[in-house]
């Protein structure tokens, strides 16, 4: 009687759980659908503002307990001083304004949506004395994905903006598609910039699929529909057009670059190769060397600095993926670092 109990108590636990977790499967889908279907939020945040904070912290952090109340009246003098200063509207808009937004891009520059809307809100508000700085970091990807996000940029241009692209990490390929559009390029000294190519590779099984008689019957309406496939035959007339289109896609970047850069030797740089910051900028790849922080530090000094960021709302759904997805971008660099630190052990 008692077993009886405990299998009934435990199919119960279990028919629980299983029930709960398809319940929060489904609220998690709800819960995205919302987001979706929810009003984007843009986040403004004043960089002055943030860094004088952690630097009066700091201050307070090293300066001695019995001083520390003669430092808080002095900062609190300093505060109704530039009050004052900036009281009246006419200052307000005399204000230098450096507008700070960020592209991380992937293979599709999914982001180039948000980036958008973010470069229209600016549009609508930027006066032609002001800056607008965008840190960007990409590897490039598809032709067509960095063509808009690189149009985005342009945008800026046309509207009379002076613009000036960081980069701290990586602009190559379609990431120097997009950097080239701004008046200034200013990368770290080992900053990977260039890779103005184009790449493509298509894997053929057509000889596995022979060799165990399957035959792939590819029907196409129009002569260069199909130029490569992965499962018939591939002729050298369609390599010749596929080959065909890369350089033509080539001449496109090429032109593009030039038009925006045209000081560079864009033939003898448009190799695919890349460069490091440093190396970038004796050919005209990039105009200064340094660090985006150290940049948007300088301009604090003359001018107001805003990072402009249009992001969805941070339901309990977007956080708990935002959380899954570090954690397992984490587990897998600590899992190459570990990989990495025992070949150099053996060494």
């Amino acid at each position: 009687m008692s077993e009886w109990v405990a299998e009934i108590g435990t199919f119960v636990v279990q028919t629980t759980i299983v029930m709960a977790l398809i319940g929060f499967g489904l609220l998690l889908i709800a819960r995205t659908k919302q987001d979706k279907e929810s009003e984007l939020k843009l986040t403004i945040e004043p960089l002055n503002d943030q860094r004088r904070r952690r630097v009066r912290r700091l201050r307070l952090a090293a300066t001695l307990p019995g001083a520390r109340k003669k430092l808080l009246k002095l900062f609190r003098s300093e505060d109704k001083k530039r009050h004052k200063e900036h009281k009246t509207e006419q200052d307000a808009a005399s204000a230098a304004r450096v507008w700070v937004l960020d592209f991380h891009g992937d293979l599709k520059a999914s982001q180039t949506e948000h980036f958008a809307q973010e470069v229209s809100a600016i549009i609508g508000v930027a006066a032609k004395e002001d800056e607008v700085v965008v840190r960007l970091e990409s590897a490039g990807g598809l032709v067509h994905a960095y063509g808009l996000a690189a149009a985005q940029l342009d945008r800026l241009r046309t509207a009379g903006l002076n613009t000036t692209v960081c980069i701290d990490k990586v602009a190559a390929s379609g990431g120097y598609l997009m950097a080239c559009t701004a008046q200034h390029i200013k990368a770290a000294p080992f900053a990977v910039i260039g890779s103005i190519g184009v790449v493509a590779q298509v894997p053929n099984i057509h000889r596995l699929l022979k060799r165990h008689d399957v035959d792939v019957e590819l029907l196409t309406a129009g002569k260069y529909k199909r130029t490569l496939t992965v499962l018939g035959e591939n002729t050298e007339e369609g390599k010749a057009k596929f080959l065909e289109d890369l350089e033509n896609t080539h001449r496109l970047f090429k032109r593009y670059v030039a038009e925006r850069r045209p000081s560079m030797d864009i033939d003898t740089l448009a190799t695919g190769e890349i460069w490091y910051g440093s190396e970038a900028l004796p050919l005209q790849l990039v105009d200064s060397v340094g660090t985006s922080e150290a940049y948007l530090v300088e301009r604090m000094a003359e001018a107001q600095v805003l990072t402009v960021k249009l992001e969805a709302p941070k339901t309990v759904s977007r956080k708990l993926g935002l959380a899954i997805s570090e954690g397992v971008e984490k587990a897998a660099l600590k899992a190459l670092g570990l990989i990495d630190a025992a070949g150099w052990q053996r060494r």
